[in-house]
């Protein structure tokens, strides 16, 4: 991972956004110097360099709580880097879960971790994939299976068995996002959609 960082601009060091890589919530903000950066590339814990202490600084060095870098990325004046991370438990000293006080407990970004999957499964077909089954077997299985799907929670919908329910749901919102992919259909393209109505009951 090669980036030319500017260093030089504020005495060698270069602030760092962190963001769950998840969620994509800011956890905190710090800074490194160079070998900060390079001590962070080596282990993948993220390391910042302290300026009160004047040393290497490991997040999460005492209390465990490590922030494992997942990418990281340097913005448009080569001076700024924002590093994307899971974190290991809360991340700001006073027990919160960001250091600005914000909860970090949303799931649905994982939606799109699961439709990379879902396009590398079309793209990369594979034999043992449920999902690559699926797409070879054409746009009118797919479809039927979002239909049965739906039949299904609608039934479990009647019960009080919140686990079926649940499971249903989930095997629903899978089938779906895989028909979007079938129909070569960003979800982005179906929440403007959204967005759009929503602008217009507004007014």
């Amino acid at each position: 991972m090669e980036l030319n960082i500017d260093f030089e601009k504020v005495n060698g060091l270069v602030p760092v956004i962190v963001q769950d890589a998840e969620s994509k919530t800011v956890l905190m903000l710090g800074y490194m110097n160079q070998e900060a950066l390079d001590q962070t590339k080596a282990t993948g814990k993220v390391t910042f360099f302290s300026r009160t202490k004047n040393r290497l600084w490991v997040k999460g060095e005492t209390s465990g709580n490590f922030l494992l870098m997942q990418s990281m990325e340097l913005d448009c004046d080569n001076d700024t880097l924002l590093i994307k991370a899971k974190p290991v438990g809360p991340v700001c000293h006073t027990g919160d879960d960001t250091c600005f006080g914000e909860e970090n407990q949303s799931k649905t970004a994982f939606i799109d971790q699961l439709r990379e999957i879902i396009k590398d499964r079309k793209n990369n077909p594979s034999s043992g994939s449920y999902t690559s089954s699926l797409f070879a077997s054409g746009i009118n299985k797919v479809a039927q299976k979002v239909g049965e799907e739906a039949v299904e929670i609608v039934i479990e919908a009647k019960d009080d068995n919140k686990d079926l329910f649940l499971g249903e749901a989930a095997d629903l919102l899978f089938h779906y996002l895989i028909l979007l992919e079938a129909k070569e259909i960003e979800l982005d393209e179906v929440m403007d959609v959204l967005i759009q109505r929503h602008r217009k009951i507004k007014r």
